[in-house]
């Protein structure tokens, strides 16, 4: 199925533009109507057989004309996996950034390698708090992780609830 047709039919869109049965490249875009999240902005590592790679991002081309539509980036902690691509996708769009204070202080030193930390706009959120992006209500919700201060994410949508774990 195109993204062309998955944007024609109604209701809520759960679109994972990386991280499904890899280990890095986590990304996820949730939409209903006009408003769009996405959670986590991962990056993955290269595997031995792609020489000449670096760094492999997701693959936001989706997004790209809807970025109006974006009401913010959703973040369940600060591995790399999870926040390394955001430098390349901040470049092309611009949404408020939502995660705990480790995980934006992590940002923050990453967007200054990149002359990007002027043009984000990080809103800092403990477990429990509950965001308002669009219809989306999201709530952070304190998980056990190998990093601290990592969170899920219990996504209220006008269809119902989704967890999202992170990993």
């Amino acid at each position: 199925m195109m993204f062309d047709e998955i944007e024609e039919k109604s209701g809520l869109k759960i679109i994972p533009l990386g991280g499904l049965g890899e280990i890095g490249l986590n990304m996820m875009v949730y939409g209903y109507g006009e408003d769009i999240i996405i959670v986590d902005c991962g990056l993955m590592f290269p595997e031995p057989s792609m020489l000449g790679i670096d760094l492999v991002i997701p693959d936001i081309s989706f997004l790209r004309d809807k970025g109006d539509r974006i009401r913010g980036i959703f973040l369940t902690h600060g591995h790399e996996d999870h926040i390394g691509a955001l430098p390349y996708v901040l470049s092309e769009l611009q949404s408020p950034i939502y995660g705990t204070a480790l995980t934006l202080g992590f940002v923050r030193e990453k967007l200054k390698e990149y002359d990007l930390d002027h043009r984000v706009d990080p809103r800092v959120v403990r477990p429990r708090d509950t965001v308002r992006a669009g219809v989306f209500q999201v709530e952070f919700i304190r998980v056990a992780h190998s990093i601290v201060d990592g969170c899920a994410l219990a996504i209220r949508t006008p269809e119902g609830v989704v967890i999202h774990t992170g990993d």
